[in-house]
C-alpha cells in the first residue's frame, strides 16, 4: 500500500496538480502560533510540520514546497508527533470534532476517529512512545479524558474518565515514555496523574489531582505550563510561570514507607526548584536531559538532577512556544561513557524553535546561529490585495505587519511594520503604482507599490476603523468606507509640479454598516462612477465630477431590498446589451439590477453552502475561446467558491470549499485569474487556491441540462406529487382565465397569463409580498424587451418552475424568522412568553409595511379562520368589517404567540 511502501522524503514527489476540484489549495501563508512547530527532517532535507487553520502543513524549507494534510472541517486545535516522527495526530476544536492520524511519509490519513468529543472538540492530545495509543482531553467546561488505541478500527475509546471542574481547564497532556498506561495533564493551577488498566472485559482509570499553594513550600510557585515524566525513574516535573520546576515522585521522603500510596495517588510534590526568574513556557525531556524554554527566548539544558549543562540566550527571540529536535546526530567521542554519550547526543541535536509571536528559528548546535525560517503575522490577517500586472500579493494584519510575496515563486519580497495601528484593508491602484492601506485607527496610507514607502503623508479623516478601500479605474480617485458609516473620497492632484493625493470630501451616507464600495465607468464617458452598499438596504451613487472640497454629491439613493439585507455587489459582465449590477443578500438570493435605473431585473437563487455570500468578484478571463463565458468568485462565512455565469439558479454551476472555519476576512484574485487568495482573520493565515475551470464545467455538465437541475430542486422531483400538483394548478389557472362555467371550446396551451402567477405561487405554498409579486411579473414581462423590443404577457410551465425556484425562500418557511419578529414587536406576558396584543397586531397589519385596508384585513382573516360565510340563520356578514370584528374577537385570543399565529391563524405547518 501507499503507507507501508512509503519512505522519508517521498511526500513531495507526488503530483498534486491534476486534481478534480475547481479550487485546489496550492500554498498557505502564515500559521497558528498558539500550537507547536515540529521538525520532521533535518540536514539535507529540512522539513517542518505546523498548523494553519484547519490544515496541517508539511513544509520543505530548502525546497520551498508544501504538502497539505486536509480533512478537518473545524480549526485544528492540537497536534502531536510520534517519537519516530512518522505518525502525526491532529484534532479539531469544533462540533463533530475529528481525530485524524496521518502517515507523514506518504501524507495518507491512516485513521479517522469520529465523534470523539462531539460537543466541544479536543483541546489537548498526545501519542505514546510506542505510537499505539492516543490520549485526548475535551475542551468543554466538564472535560473528558479518553485513551484510544488508534491502530484498532473502533470508534470507542479504550478508556475514559470525566474530570471535575474544580481541577481547572486541563490544556496539556503527555504520556510516560516508559509506560503507555501512565500520563499526566495540567491546567494553570493543578496537575493530574493518570493510570489506566485494561482488564479482560473492561477498562478502568484512576487519576489524582494536585493543587499547590504558596504555603506548600513557602514560596510562590506560579502557574503551571507543561509537565513531563523523567526517562529513567518514577519522577515527573512541571514548569511554572515563576521560573520554577515542581518535582513530583511516587515516593515522598516526608511520609513513612508503609503509608505510601501507589501510583497515581502516590504522586506527590516533593520539592520546588527555582531555575531562573523568567517564566518557563516549554519543558521537555530528551534522552537523559531536561530542556526548558522561557519567555525571553532562552533555551537551557539540564541533567535529570536539574544541574545546568548548557544554554542558548539569543537576542530578539520572543517567548518560546515549542522546541523540536532533529534525529540526525554527530558521532560522539569513542572514549565517552554511556551517560556522557547521552548528554552529547542531546546537546548536539539541531532543533526548531517557535515563538508565540509567530517566528520560527532553526538552530544548528555546531554554530549556535539562530536562523530565521519563518516570520508571520501574530494577530488577525484581515487584508489581502493582488497586484494588477505582476504576480505579487500584499498581506496586512492587525499587528501592523505588511508583507509582499511573489505568489508564483512563493517567495517573500519585502515588508513594513506599522506600529501605530493594525491594517484593516488593502488595495492596489489599477496601474500598479500605489498600494493603499486602511488602518484600525481610521488612518489611510498611500504607499509605493514596490518599496512600501509612503507616497504622501497619511490621512486621518475617518472617525473609525477603515473597512473598505478602492481606486477608480483611472487611478484618479481613492475611496474609503469606515465603521462610522462614512464614505470618504481622496483625489490625485497636481501641486507645485508634482502629483500628490489630497482629501476631497466625505459623507455619512448610511445608517448601518457599509458592506461594499465599488468604482465603475459611466457608459457615455470614461469618467468614474462610485457606489456604496449598506446593510440599511441603500445603494448610494455619488457624483464625483460635481463634488467639491468637503462636499460629496449624491446622485441616486435606491432601496434594493425589502426585507433581506444586501451583503455584497459587483459589476456584472456585459453578457447582454443591458448593463447590470450583481448583488447578493443574506437570504441566499442574487439580484441583477439595471446599472442605470437600479431597477431589479432578475432574482436568482445563489449558492447555498451553510451561510450567505459575503464577498464576490468577477474572475479575470484566462481564455478568449468563449467570449461569453465568465465566472464569479465568492466567499461565504467559512468557504470559497466558484460560480459559472450567467447566474440562473442551477446549483450544479457552483462549488465551494472550506477555507477558514473561523471566518473569511478578505478575498483577492490574481490579475490573470489563475489563483484565488483568501484571508482568515483570527487564524492568521492566507490561502492560495489554484483555479481549475474545467472541473466546474464538467460538474455542470454532469448535473444535467435545461430543466433537469430545477426538477431535482422540487420536492419529489419530476415524478413527485408536488410536480403533479403544480401541473394541476397551472392548468386550473388556464380554466379560470377562460371562465369556469363557459360552454365554449377550451384552448389548452402550455402558458398562463402573468396575472395568474401570484395565485399559482400561493397555491403551492409560496407567499410573496406585493413587492415580490411586482418584481416577478416585471422580470418575465421585460425579459425580452431589450433583445426583441417587446413585452412578454404569458409564461410556460418550465419558466414558471425556474421563477418559483429562484424566488421562493431558499431554506423554506422558518419559525425562527417569525419568532424574531415577535421578539421585536411583542412583549413578555405573565407566563414569560413573547406575545403581541390582538389589537396591536391588527393595527400593525394596517399601518406598517405593505399596509392592508380594513376590508382586505377582514376578508383575509375570515377566510383564514374558515368562516367565509355567516352561520345559518345569522345576519352576521363576515365580509363586512363590523361583522368580521365579532368573529375575530371570538376566534383570535387577546394575546398571540408566534406559534398561535402560525398554526391557528395562518394554518401553516412550519418546522421549528
Amino acid at each position: 500500500s501507499l503507507v507501508w511502501a512509503a519512505t522519508p522524503g517521498m511526500l513531495f514527489q507526488k503530483d498534486r496538480e491534476n486534481s478534480p476540484d475547481p479550487l485546489n489549495l496550492s500554498w498557505v501563508f502564515g500559521y497558528n502560533s498558539n500550537l507547536a512547530v515540529h521538525s520532521l527532517m533535518d540536514g539535507k532535507d529540512r522539513v517542518l510540520l505546523y498548523v494553519s487553520s484547519h490544515t496541517a502543513v508539511i513544509y520543505d524549507v530548502l525546497g520551498n514546497r508544501q504538502y497539505h494534510l486536509q480533512g478537518h472541517t473545524n480549526v485544528i486545535s492540537c497536534l502531536c508527533l510520534s517519537e519516530d516522527k512518522r505518525w502525526v495526530a491532529t484534532a479539531d476544536g469544533g462540533p463533530d470534532a475529528l481525530i485524524i492520524v496521518w502517515d507523514s511519509y506518504s501524507g495518507v490519513p491512516v485513521r479517522t476517529i469520529f465523534g470523539s468529543h462531539p460537543e466541544d472538540g479536543v483541546c489537548a492530545i498526545a501519542i505514546s512512545r510506542d505510537a499505539r495509543y492516543l490520549v485526548t482531553i475535551s475542551a468543554g467546561t466538564v472535560q473528558r479524558v479518553c485513551v484510544w488505541r488508534w491502530t484498532v478500527p473502533t470508534e470507542k475509546p479504550v478508556c475514559s474518565t470525566e474530570l471535575r471542574p474544580e481541577f481547572g481547564h486541563q490544556d496539556y497532556v503527555i504520556f510516560n515514555p516508559q509506560n503507555p498506561h501512565e500520563f499526566v495533564s495540567n491546567s494553570k493551577t493543578q496537575v493530574i496523574f493518570y493510570l489506566w488498566v485494561k482488564g479482560r472485559t473492561s477498562c478502568r482509570s484512576e487519576h489524582m489531582a494536585s493543587l499547590l499553594s504558596p504555603q506548600t513550600f513557602k514560596c510562590v510557585v506560579g502557574r503551571f505550563s507543561q509537565s513531563v515524566f523523567l526517562s529513567n525513574n518514577s519522577k515527573a516535573l512541571t514548569a511554572t510561570s515563576a521560573g520554577k520546576i515542581v518535582v513530583w515522585d511516587a515516593v515522598d521522603p516526608r511520609i513513612p514507607p508503609e503509608e505510601q500510596e501507589a501510583k497515581p495517588r502516590g504522586m506527590t510534590a516533593i520539592k520546588v526548584v527555582s531555575m531562573q526568574k523568567e517564566s518557563l513556557t516549554v519543558l521537555m525531556v530528551l534522552e537523559s536531559c531536561v530542556v526548558t524554554g522561557d519567555v525571553k527566548g532562552q533555551v537551557r539544558f539540564y541533567t535529570e538532577e536539574l544541574l545546568l549543562l548548557s544554554f542558548y540566550s539569543p537576542s530578539k527571540v520572543g517567548p518560546i512556544r515549542s522546541l523540536s529536535f532533529s534525529k540526525i546526530l554527530r558521532d560522539p567521542p569513542a572514549s565517552e561513557s554511556d551517560s556522557s554519550n547521552s548528554v552529547f547526543l542531546t546537546l548536539n541535536r539541531n532543533f526548531i524553535l517557535s515563538t508565540s509571536d509567530a517566528t520560527v528559528f532553526h538552530v544548528a548546535t555546531d554554530s549556535t546561529v539562530f536562523e530565521k525560517v519563518m516570520e508571520e503575522a501574530k494577530r488577525a490577517v484581515s487584508a489581502i490585495a493582488c497586484h494588477p500586472q505582476q504576480t505579487l500579493v500584499a498581506v496586512g494584519s492587525h499587528c501592523g505587519l505588511l508583507k509582499v510575496w511573489d505568489y508564483r515563486e512563493t517567495k517573500y519580497l519585502t515588508s513594513r511594520i506599522f506600529t501605530e495601528a493594525g491594517i484593516q484593508c488593502l488595495s492596489y491602484d489599477p496601474k500598479g503604482y500605489f498600494l493603499a492601506a486602511g488602518f484600525t485607527d481610521g488612518s489611510v496610507y498611500i504607499l509605493d507599490a514596490i518599496s512600501l514607502q509612503s507616497s504622501c503623508k497619511e490621512f486621518q479623516f475617518s472617525q473609525g476603523p477603515v473597512t473598505h478601500i478602492s481606486f477608480s479605474h483611472n487611478s484618479e480617485y481613492l475611496a474609503t468606507a469606515d465603521e462610522k458609516y462614512s464614505v470618504i473620497v481622496y483625489k490625485r492632484a497636481l501641486q507645485n509640479g508634482c502629483w500628490c493625493w489630497e482629501h476631497l470630501a466625505g459623507l455619512e451616507s448610511h445608517y448601518k454598516p457599509i458592506r461594499n464600495i465599488l468604482f465603475g465607468i459611466h457608459s457615455d464617458s470614461n469618467k468614474p462612477r462610485l457606489l456604496s452598499l449598506g446593510e440599511d438596504r441603500q445603494l448610494v451613487e455619488y457624483d464625483l465630477s460635481s463634488s467639491i472640497k468637503d462636499h460629496l454629491v449624491v446622485t441616486h439613493q435606491d432601496r434594493v431590498e425589502q426585507s433581506a439585507v444586501p451583503l455584497c455587489l459587483a459589476w456584472y459582465p456585459q453578457l447582454s446589451p443591458e448593463p447590470f449590477i450583481l448583488t447578493a443578500n443574506n437570504c441566499y438570493k442574487m439580484k441583477l439590477l439595471n446599472a442605470t435605473t437600479k431597477m431589479c431585473r432578475k432574482t436568482l437563487l445563489g449558492p447555498i453552502y451553510g451561510s450567505p455570500l459575503e464577498k464576490i468578484q468577477i474572475l479575470p478571463r484566462t481564455s478568449l475561446a468563449d467570449p461569453q463565458q465568465y465566472y464569479l468568485v465568492y466567499v461565504t462565512k467559512d468557504k470559497v467558491g466558484l460560480q459559472m455565469l450567467p447566474v440562473d439558479g442551477n446549483p450544479h454551476r457552483s462549488s465551494a470549499f472550506i477555507c477558514h472555519p473561523d471566518g473569511v476576512s478578505d478575498l483577492a484574485i490574481s490579475y490573470n485569474g489563475h489563483y484565488v487568495f483568501t484571508a482568515g482573520g483570527n487564524d492568521c493565515a492566507v490561502m492560495k487556491w489554484k483555479v481549475n475551470l474545467n472541473a466546474l464545467d464538467a460538474a455542470s455538465f454532469l448535473g444535467g441540462e435545461d430543466l433537469i437541475p430545477f426538477y431535482n430542486l422540487l420536492d419529489g422531483g419530476r415524478e413527485g406529487d408536488f410536480f403533479r400538483e403544480l401541473e394541476h394548478y397551472f392548468y386550473y389557472a388556464q380554466l379560470c382565465c377562460q371562465g369556469i362555467d363557459t360552454m365554449e371550446t377550451r384552448e389548452v396551451s402550455t402558458y398562463i397569463p402573468l396575472e395568474e402567477i401570484p395565485s399559482v405561487m400561493r397555491s403551492i405554498g409560496f407567499y410573496p409580498s406585493e413587492e415580490e409579486i411586482e418584481e416577478m411579473i416585471n422580470e418575465v414581462k421585460f425579459s425580452e424587451s431589450v433583445d426583441a423590443g417587446e413585452q412578454v404577457a404569458k409564461i410556460n410551465l418550465g419558466d414558471f418552475i425556474k421563477l418559483y425556484i429562484n424566488h421562493r425562500p431558499a431554506l423554506g418557511l422558518s419559525m425562527k424568522s417569525l419568532q424574531r419578529a415577535f421578539q421585536v414587536l411583542g412583549y413578555d406576558n405573565e407566563k414569560g412568553d413573547k406575545v403581541i396584543d390582538r389589537g396591536d397586531l391588527l393595527s400593525l397589519l394596517q399601518c406598517r409595511g405593505e399596509q392592508m385596508t380594513e376590508e382586505e384585513l377582514a376578508q383575509c382573516l375570515t377566510t383564514l379562520l374558515g368562516r367565509r360565510r355567516a352561520r345559518e340563520g345569522s345576519e352576521l356578514d363576515t365580509y363586512h368589517p363590523s361583522g368580521a370584528a365579532a368573529l375575530i374577537e371570538e376566534e383570535i385570543p387577546a394575546e398571540i404567540t408566534a406559534e398561535i399565529f402560525a398554526a391557528d391563524i395562518l394554518g401553516l405547518r412550519i418546522a421549528a
